[in-house]
């Protein structure tokens, strides 16, 4: 399934969020100069008036501008992308009418360049600029920009958009009017009885710049790492506090705005399960809500967007706290990567009613439909969640989830494209519609549990056990739900299971060896007596390693562990185990084996029957745990310095985010061959360090951090 044909209406509407205050944005503001007039022309370009749009430029890319892209061709409008040199030959670049390409790789030289991208619009012909979200969706200087071009901005004003960049003017927008909210802690004068506290970055979200502080002792060495990480992120180093709700749940409600009066409140979301304060799971409406608070939350949202003139798609964000009370977190100003499950509740296109905001016209009707059913959503990224969430990168040779009734796919990538190092890890979304909450759960699991990914390594097993973990599936939601459980969400396969995919892995390869082709059972299998064909295999990315042993007999293979081989082929084995039947899909590539069930996938390593004797690493290395720069190394760090377990040495920055290499144990550095702006690549050595002769060596520990939330894949936060 490549994509979903969803209700498109003839609504069209705007979204954009928090300005982000990257080098790139601060570029745009250069260019296009800031404007202190009124964005009374915003929904209509620097003409005024109402204007129809025929060519749409997508200021984005990945997920988000296919997603667009598909409205746009069910409304006739004609499409722009724009690209980096790393995304020539991206699905978003495929799929549009025209794509105009901005020199480089890194977002700040292209995605995140607004003079390039206005210049780009004109030089396509089109004449509306829609930001998707992330990059320069939260951008007031950019906003004007593209209107004082004479385009259709297809966002809020930029006045609403600048009212909400910062989180400590927007509380103090929503407290005058009366909108529920944490009151801020000054860090100056925080006592024991104000812990824990919230650090955050003012000008930004998505994880960035947010620390949790339980030691007084603590405070002010994570107001500088905080402040320091929100200044790398969004150019501004401002960092607020404010008392951190334990286990409180995050839910939202989208709203959407015209310029004529009406705001519609689009029912509620949840997004509690997170990793590193970014969504995972996200679900509509939120569960387990009452009326009263339902409608208090919508009413609080609806004035939020009256309080700042807004027009378009928007989300106001709150904090549950344990005892139900709500607390205003912050207004995105954009389109949320969580939309779909909004419009498949009540059955809209926010995207198309985007389009027809910005075009001028009202929304359809003075209130909105009446929604039906839940909708769930996941994030399917491409890392390792039981290491520190790294980010992998290299081919997707397939992604294919099952195209059934209530199913949705987003996304940016097909199979045989490559995940690189520039840009958010995130595949795609997979959304279920159901009438009930239990239905979409358990498709949305199901789907996940049977698609097909080969490639790097994804978060496919861990969002499959959190839809059917029991205090997921009995909505007992809050944002530690993963410091809770993720041990037990990322254990390693049953070892039975992954016996079984390896020797389905052998048998498949044993056909593959026959003469001619493959047999449909066993004709071809020849009838001598042998001694047992062993094969080894290394399961990914545990490592923990398999043998597979058979004999040929009369009728084919004999597997040594008993179980009976009902068919063989090279790329499909059918195997009797325990009374049950179960079959194996196989794909090969390379040394590299795909093993697709109907309850789970197995990715697994052929080994040589022997160890090459070369394939030594001097003990104590620190390897890099995937491709990147390295920004920066503790200060002092040389050869001799002593350092402890746990230390950070250097640190990488990759798919924008920072990954601290930690020293593996207490001892002395004994090489240093990283340095500030150096290029490496994943296994490159990075430092040496003495270690007990029992330390194992492998790719250096890492601690993983975002450095920024303005890619189209992760608005998150």
């Amino acid at each position: 399934m490549t994509g979903t044909n969803q209700t498109t209406q003839t609504a069209r509407t705007t979204g954009a969020a928090r300005t982000a205050r990257t080098a790139g944005a601060a570029r745009t503001a250069d260019a296009a100069g800031a404007t202190g007039e009124t964005d009374a022309t915003d929904a209509a370009g620097a003409g005024g008036g109402p204007r129809t749009i025929s060519t749409l430029l997508v200021a984005n890319r990945g997920e988000i501008a296919c997603r667009i892209f598909r409205t746009c061709r069910a409304l006739g409008i004609a499409t722009v992308a724009v690209y980096s040199d790393a995304d020539a030959d991206a699905l978003h670049v495929r799929e549009a009418d025209t794509a105009v390409r901005l020199p480089g790789a890194a977002p700040s030289d292209t995605y995140l360049r607004g003079d390039l991208v206005v210049r780009a619009a004109l030089a396509a012909g089109a004449d509306a600029v829609h930001p998707g979200y992330g990059f320069l969706s939260e951008n007031a200087a950019f906003a004007r920009s593209v209107r004082d071009a004479g385009l259709v901005w297809v966002g809020p004003p930029a006045e609403a958009v600048e009212l909400m960049a910062s989180k400590t003017r927007a509380k103090e927008l929503m407290a005058a009017a009366g909108v529920p909210l944490l009151a801020p802690v000054d860090p100056e004068k925080a006592g024991a009885a104000d812990l824990p506290l919230l650090l955050k970055a003012a000008a930004g979200g998505g994880g960035r710049g947010m620390r949790i502080v339980r030691e007084l002792a603590d405070l002010s060495g994570e107001l500088t790492a905080a402040s320091a990480e929100a200044a790398a992120a969004f150019g501004d180093g401002e960092v607020f506090a404010e008392p951190y709700v334990e286990r409180g749940r995050h839910v939202e409600v989208q709203i959407m705005a015209d310029g004529h009066g009406a705001v519609w409140a689009l029912g509620t979301r949840d997004c509690s399960l997170q990793r590193r304060h970014q969504k995972v799971v996200e679900e509509a409406p939120a569960p387990g809500l009452g009326d009263a608070l339902r409608d208090r939350l919508h009413e609080a949202a609806v004035t939020a967007a009256r309080a700042v003139g807004y027009r378009g798609a928007g989300t106001v964000e709150f904090l549950l706290g344990a005892d139900g009370r709500p607390y205003f977190l912050e207004m995105n100003t954009r389109l949320q990567v969580e939309h779909p499950v909004t419009e498949a509740v009540f059955g809209l296109d926010l995207v198309a009613l985007q389009l027809r905001v910005a075009e001028g016209e009202p929304l359809p009707a003075p209130a909105p439909p009446e929604p039906r059913g839940h909708a769930v959503e996941a994030r399917l990224y491409a890392e390792d969640p039981a290491r520190d969430w790294q980010p992998q990168t290299g081919p997707l040779l397939t992604l294919e989830v099952p195209d059934e009734p209530g199913l949705r796919l987003d996304t940016g990538y097909t199979g045989g494209d490559t995940i690189g190092v520039h840009y958010d890890p995130m595949l795609a979304k997979v959304v279920a519609h159901a009438p009930t909450r239990n239905e979409a759960v358990r498709l949305l699991a199901r789907a996940l549990e049977r698609a097909r990914i080969h490639g790097p390594v994804t978060n496919r097993d861990l969002l499959v056990r959190s839809l059917r973990h029991p205090d997921f599936r009995a909505a007992r939601l809050d944002t530690g739900f993963y410091d809770r459980h993720l041990a037990a969400l990322t254990a390693p396969p049953d070892e039975a299971d992954l016996r079984l995919a390896a020797l389905a892995a052998a048998l498949a390869d044993a056909a593959a060896r026959q003469d001619g082709p493959g047999p449909t059972r066993f004709g071809a299998w020849r009838n001598i007596s042998s001694r047992p064909q062993v094969k080894r295999y290394r399961a990914e990315p545990g490592g923990t390693e398999h043998e597979a042993a058979y004999r040929t007999g009369r009728t084919g293979p004999v597997p040594e562990t008993g179980e009976r081989v009902v068919a063989v082929r090279p790329g499909h084995v059918t195997l009797e185990a325990d009374s049950l039947t179960r079959h194996f899909h196989l794909t090969v590539h390379r040394d590299t084996v795909y093993v697709d069930t109907a309850t789970g996938s197995y990715t697994l390593t052929a080994l040589p029957r022997f160890t090459d004797p070369t394939d030594r690493t001097e003990p104590g290395s620190l390897l890099a745990p995937m491709p990147g720069t390295v920004v920066r190394v503790a200060e002092g760090l040389g050869a001799g310095a002593s350092v402890e377990a746990g230390q950070p040495l250097i640190w990488l920055e990759a798919m924008k985010m920072e990954h601290r290499i930690l020293a593996p144990a207490s001892g002395t550095l004994i090489a240093l061959h990283a340095a500030p702006g150096l290029q490496v690549e994943v296994g490159a050595l990075l430092a040496v360090v003495t270690e007990p002769t029992d330390a194992a060596t492998a790719p250096a520990a890492a601690e993983t951090t975002d450095l920024e939330s303005a890619d189209p894949a992760e608005e998150n936060a």
